[in-house]
């Protein structure tokens, strides 16, 4: 009877929570400023109201706080800025504290703070303060996911006590948009997280299983009264040097520009790199790649991660495109050979206006332009050399509109346009999109059509195509559904300035999970899906391929976490693709994939993660296997120096894929194929401001294929019987591509938003035949090629306008 009794409170408690309405802080005007230093002494503080009672939401909800591990927020604001306050109660000894990198969550226990000042349930800007004193900062996307390439200039200290920490945050106007009202409500939450057993709190209480984004269940801060916007205008200057070596040449470049922010109002704001530097950007993770799509690379610039949320509806925006290689090829006349082609484009200039209004119109505009490229020919009889234009002036362009409504849904039209000067072609892709949530936040109904389209300048046809999608999903509850349709004709084509593997498709798809939200026994939460897949050709109509799968995780209370996946392409299946030819297509049948990996504790000093899979086919004319094993092992010396080493290993034979075309014959090859990569990521954090950083990658693979080759039949299959052999083909298949990279670096942010970097890179590349070579004797070849050494000094340095005019009006007085 005792145990029901308190089951019944308990619940009553948790529905009581949940059913509340939103809470609220109301805060008062300060006369004086507090100091930002981690001490709470300031008059601003002592009668200010608190937010306190936080409320656990992960691994379980509605857990109230600990008696000795609670925390209490203040908040207060002048003309300039909103300041807060937060004591978290804890055990010193057991609070996580590793110097990191920022917006770099580490094993780090953190206070954050989620400020929407336009109250709207969408668009929250994210401060994270660690207990190191790290900062990070994120604009929360309309998807409801975080965009940490977004920094903003801001203040905080952090103190340890001998009851937990403390935190003080000044945050300037500049830094946040908002309506210029007499009388403001703004929306705010507050989150605390403990690394130690990975639970999270929340002053307003979040409900995990609702469907609702985090945004649209924040309290309110009430009292803000006469402020104005900020000029919201800042400039960020900066200088870098590069030395270069390689085969013993060695060149110099130096570099003055300015990139700078500017609020045209108070929600739009303009970010223009009017003179770009990517010289520290980081490396590519280059794989070889033997399919019939390109490698799809991860954006290392900063100015293309930063604020790009809206330029990223309908997915047609690929911002390696802008100053990627040329999209042209040089005419060769006889005797002819091209001695340099340009790896890239030089980009001359970029900007972004983006914005969103109090009433949740959002307005994206962005434009780059590229300059002129050309590609050196050389005559090997007369010896004289000529250019040729590869890549004329062009002009990368994106619109977008998306207007929010109901603090859950939107409509959107985006528009890209690449124009390029001179016989090339030009393109123009425009979508209309929605994403519609009905106000229980139980159903989202979300859909698309767009049209593309490429005209060649040099014939001056127009090529027009089209595509669409459609899903329904359940999105609340512990069962969820997804099914949709998506299509595209033969003539789609977005690869200007987006990326797409492929067109003439029309598939559907069901999705399927299950995840709770509540620790029961052993188990903190466990997640698993189901999905189908059918597809087919848009034209002609035919059958292409089905499969299902399954993937489950799980985390035990011990933070150990457990994972697995499979995927069946049962029965035939249609490879339209890797023929390289329209038309043609290559069959398989019962592709067979499984994978599970298993991570320890990550908040302990050493964490190690282990992964493997296989694929097979269940086919009686394949003999295929392919098998891989991965490991990545973590290990924090200290709260200053961490280290992470992992390493995957991948072996398959009897894999089948094109090698060539002669005359009208396609020749496919059986190869084995072999990869080791190996990464070494590590840092020394000096403090929350400076440190140094190490990344290390080597890559190989290699392809090795069976002397007899085969010749692709109309009916998809292969014969080895036509005479076609690795001698006869013109050309040698087999690879062996390696690669080596490594970055060592040191920044140090000496004044709030200004840095300085030194980065040491150098780098190898070969690639060859020699397929039959052992990864060391591969080694050993690389280390024979020409090595790239590059060193760079690039400083930065933050200037507010506010600033200037305030020195300004001092020195007038």
């Amino acid at each position: 009877m005792k145990q029901t009794l308190l089951f019944l409170i308990a619940m009553f408690s948790i529905l009581t929570i949940f059913s509340q309405e939103k809470k609220t802080l109301t805060i008062k005007r300060t006369n004086s400023a507090p100091k930002i230093d981690g001490v709470l002494n300031d008059p601003a503080w002592k009668n200010a109201e608190e937010a306190k009672d936080f409320v656990q939401f992960r691994p379980d909800m509605g857990v109230v706080e600990d008696p000795n591990q609670k925390t209490v927020v203040k908040m207060t604001y002048d003309d300039n800025a909103v300041y807060f306050a937060a004591h978290l109660q804890d055990n010193p000894a057991k609070i996580m504290k590793q110097f990191t990198t920022r917006d770099n969550f580490g094993q780090t226990d953190f206070f954050l703070i989620a400020i929407n000042p336009n109250n709207n349930g969408q668009n929250d800007t994210q401060f994270v303060v660690f207990s190191s004193g790290t900062q990070g900062d994120a604009i929360v996307t309309s998807n409801g996911n975080e965009d940490w390439g977004w920094n903003a200039v801001w203040d905080s200290a952090v103190k340890i006590v001998d009851n937990g920490w403390v935190v003080e945050v000044k945050i300037p106007y500049s830094a946040l948009r908002f309506s210029n009202k007499g009388i403001q409500t703004w929306a705010i939450n507050f989150h605390r997280k403990f690394i130690r057993n990975n639970s999270q709190y929340s002053w307003n209480p979040l409900d995990l299983s609702s469907g609702m984004k985090a945004g649209q269940m924040s309290g309110e801060v009430h009292g803000i009264e006469n402020i104005t916007p900020p000029t919201r205008l800042s400039f960020y200057p900066f200088a870098s040097g590069l030395t270069r070596s390689y085969d013993g040449e060695t060149d110099s470049d130096f570099t003055f520009g300015m990139d700078l922010k500017y609020g045209i109002t108070e929600n739009f704001t303009l970010d223009a790199t009017l003179v770009p530097d990517f010289s520290q950007a980081g490396f590519d993770n280059i794989e070889l790649n033997l399919g019939p799509f390109e490698q799809q690379l991860a954006e290392q610039r900063q100015f293309f991660k930063e604020g790009v949320d809206l330029f990223n509806k309908g997915n047609l925006f690929y911002s390696r495109r802008i100053g990627s290689a040329p999209t042209g090829y040089p005419i060769l006349e006889a005797d002819e050979e091209v001695t340099n082609y340009p790896s890239s484009v030089k980009v001359l200039n970029a900007l972004k206006l983006s914005g969103r209004t109090k009433e949740g119109l959002g307005v994206g505009f962005f434009n780059a332009i590229t300059e002129k490229t050309e590609a050196v020919i050389k005559n090997n009889v007369t010896q004289e050399t000529r250019r040729e234009v590869v890549e004329p002036l062009a002009n990368y362009n994106i619109l977008v509109i998306d207007k929010q409504f109901s603090g859950n849904s939107s409509i959107s039209l985006v528009n890209t346009n690449v124009m390029r000067d001179g016989g090339f072609r030009d393109a123009n892709v425009t979508a209309g999109l929605f994403d519609i949530t009905n106000k229980k936040n139980t159903f989202n109904y979300e859909g698309a059509l767009k049209m593309s389209n490429v005209k060649y300048m040099e014939t001056n046809e127009t090529f027009t195509g089209f595509s669409g999608s459609i899903d329904f999903s359940e999105i609340s509850g512990n069962f969820r559904h997804n099914a949709g349709y998506s299509f595209a004709d033969k003539k789609y084509n977005i690869n200007d300035m987006g990326i797409q593997f492929q067109n003439n498709y029309h598939n559907f798809h069901y999705f399927l999970s299950y995840r709770t939200f509540k620790p029961k026994g052993n188990i903190n939460n466990f997640r698993a899906s189901t999905w189908f897949n059918y597809r087919r050709l848009f034209n002609p109509d035919t059958y292409v391929s089905k499969n299902i799968g399954y993937f489950a995780s799980m985390q035990f209370k011990n933070l150990w976490q457990l994972s697995s996946n499979m995927n069946w392409d049962f029965g035939k299946q249609y490879d339209y693709w890797e023929p390289r030819t329209d038309g043609r297509f290559f069959t398989y049948e019962n592709m067979f994939t499984i994978t599970a990996s298993i991570t320890s504790n990550q908040a302990k000093p050493l964490s190690v993660g282990l992964g493997s899979g296989i694929t097979t086919y269940f086919d009686p004319d394949r003999d295929t296997f392919r098998k891989y094993v991965s490991v990545g092992v973590r290990f924090r010396f200290s709260d200053k120096f961490s280290l992470r080493y992992s390493s995957l290993i991948q072996d398959g034979n009897g894999d089948r894929g094109y090698v060539t075309k002669i005359n009208d014959g396609i020749i496919f090859g059986q190869r084995d194929q072999r990869t080791i990569e190996n990464s070494i990521t590590g840092s020394y954090n000096f403090n929350s401001f400076h440190g140094l950083k190490l990344t290390f990658r080597n890559y190989w693979s290699t392809a090795d294929y069976d002397y007899n080759l085969y010749t692709l039949l109309d009916d998809g299959s292969i014969d080895n019987s036509t005479g076609y052999n690795l001698e006869n083909i013109g050309f040698n298949p087999n690879v062996n591509f390696s690669t080596w990279n490594l970055d060592f670096s040191y920044s140090w942010q000496f004044a709030p938003g200004s840095l300085l970097t030194a980065l040491y890179r150098n780098s190898l590349f070969n690639i060859n035949s020699m397929s039959s070579d052992n990864y060391f004797d591969s080694l050993s070849t690389l280390f024979d090629q020409p090595i790239e050494h590059v060193f760079s000094l690039r400083i930065v340095y933050y200037i507010d306008y506010n600033n200037i005019k305030g020195l300004l009006k001092k020195k007038r007085i």
